[in-house]
């Protein structure tokens, strides 16, 4: 399987995202690749936020060699799940959709909320650490089990 995580500017939320699941995936032995995108521009071929990148790297996860890049409408076809942080990103995404199994892939990380944007709130990367990592473990499982379904 290959997920993409998806926010604006691919430095803070979705880096951190990529980072925690594919460390779970890779845990769990999985054959899954994950990589991350946002839907603006402005900070392509730069690596995470360096306050990203300390989160992460204060629970031993290395995303420094991350780099941004922009999302662009080829990425419906080269991954399975797009899961996007924010309401505004999603209908981002949905507007480069050309079709239903594109718009399908396409789903909020978090069910019931939004991934707030830590960038302007130093204080905000510690929750948003563990926002993304809850909800990664849970996502992992739901996906694990439509795996061992579609085998029996």
């Amino acid at each position: 399987m290959k997920i993409l995580m998806v926010c604006l500017g691919n430095i803070c939320r979705s880096p951190l995202a990529h980072g925690i699941m594919q460390a779970m995936i890779d845990k769990e032995g999985l054959d899954w690749q994950v990589d991350s995108a946002g839907t603006g521009d402005w900070h392509v071929g730069q690596a995470p936020d360096r306050r990203s990148i300390a989160t992460a790297k204060s629970y031993g996860l290395d995303i420094s060699t991350q780099q941004a890049q922009w999302f662009q409408p080829n990425m419906f076809d080269r991954f399975d799940k797009i899961l996007v942080m924010d309401r505004q990103n999603y209908r981002d995404v949905i507007d480069q959709a050309k079709t239903d199994e594109q718009r399908d892939k396409v789903t909020l990380f978090l069910p019931e909320g939004e991934v707030p944007d830590p960038y302007f709130d130093d204080t905000m990367f510690e929750p948003v650490y563990d926002m993304i990592a809850a909800q990664a473990q849970v996502l992992l499982k739901t996906w694990q089990s439509e795996k061992q379904e579609d085998k029996a």
